[in-house]
């Protein structure tokens, strides 16, 4: 059982943050392909996160995709905000989390009106929802956005003392995250030592079937395996799959990718 694993329903996205390693892709999961990942996660996990790099709310069925893994999975999605009426009904989402940090001055939205939206549809959610506010530590708008959340929640979130996972109200919460460098073979990070939570802990599938470790090797150079090919036990009883996790838990790291990642220090 994992913890969770990552479906990339698409690697698309309205946006184009500086922090994010995305390469401009258009590609949208099918509903019977997803249908068919859904049968073989089954006694895998519990939880689905829809999303690796890409946003998940520029699926054009996303509410159908959500309905569908309910039946079966607990639904958290990671959204940029700026489509988040697309859902504002949905009833089937465990947790949204909001990524308050990719508001960009070059979209059609002003940031009063960016909330604005978001604080509509944040609450009609929260009665079936828990809600999760993220804000990169050196964002700068943190302060605006905490000033805006304190206003209309009627809250007292200290921006300088933002503890992971704040109390703003009933089901809805608000943590900082530190910046980090996103693993890749030419940067500067190189330790062969370490520990990490991925194959053990989750996996990730990309929207062309791809299994990888985790949600950090968007462009699967990781490749365990397609899970429209094969099974996913078949894919964990393989050698690369397997010299991985017993590296893991030995704390070494046996693929270069995670050498040259600092996610966890």
């Amino acid at each position: 059982m994992y913890k969770k694993v990552y479906v990339e329903i698409t690697n698309s996205c309205n946006l184009s943050c500086e922090f994010c390693t995305l390469k401009k892709k258009n590609d949208f999961m099918k509903i019977d392909k997803f249908e068919e990942i859904l049968a073989k996660l089954k006694g895998h996990t519990e939880y689905l996160y829809f999303h690796v790099l890409g946003e998940p709310l520029l699926h054009p069925n996303i509410n159908e995709l959500i309905d569908l893994a309910s039946n079966n999975y607990k639904v958290n999605i990671t959204t940029n905000g700026y489509l988040i009426k697309r859902i504002i009904n949905n009833k089937n989402i465990r947790q949204l989390n909001i990524s308050l940090h990719s508001f960009n001055i070059k979209a059609n939205l002003s940031i009063d009106e960016y909330l604005s939206n978001i604080f509509e549809a944040v609450d009609t959610l929260k009665t079936t929802t828990y809600i999760s506010f993220r804000i990169w530590a050196n964002s700068p708008h943190t302060k605006y956005f905490i000033s805006k959340i304190n206003e209309h929640y009627q809250s007292e979130i200290d921006y300088q003392n933002i503890k992971n996972n704040s109390t703003i109200c009933d089901h809805v919460f608000i943590s900082t995250h530190e910046l980090f460098t996103w693993p890749d073979l030419t940067n500067d990070t190189c330790n062969k030592k370490g520990k990490c939570y991925a194959l053990r802990d989750h996996i990730g599938i990309l929207v062309n079937g791809c299994v990888i470790p985790c949600c950090l090797d968007g462009s699967g150079l990781i490749n365990l395996g397609n899970i429209y090919e094969s099974t996913l036990e078949e894919i964990i009883s393989s050698p690369r799959y397997q010299q991985m996790l017993n590296g893991f838990k030995n704390k070494e790291r046996t693929e270069p990718l995670c050498q040259h990642c600092d996610f966890i220090k």
